[in-house]
């Protein structure tokens, strides 16, 4: 029963970061993604991803291209 709410919880977590990711897309016309950070659901842009990764926010020798293979959704 606690797995099947936690299930839940997450589906309802990522179609609204789905939802989010879309509208930021359609506004600002850039790449987003919806990915796992720090063990919550984020939606952030392929230039704070950048930044997040020249800033050593991610582990050394990770691309993008590594976190967009891993990433949940990412907008057209």
């Amino acid at each position: 029963m606690i797995h099947l709410i936690k299930r839940l919880w997450f589906a309802f977590r990522l179609r609204r970061a789905v939802r989010k990711a879309d509208r930021a897309s359609r506004l600002t016309h850039r790449k987003h993604m919806v990915i796992m950070l720090n063990g919550s659901v984020r939606v952030i842009s392929k230039q704070q991803l950048t930044h997040l990764i020249r800033t050593h926010r991610f582990r050394h020798g990770t691309k993008v291209s590594d976190i967009e293979q891993r990433a949940l959704y990412i907008t057209p």
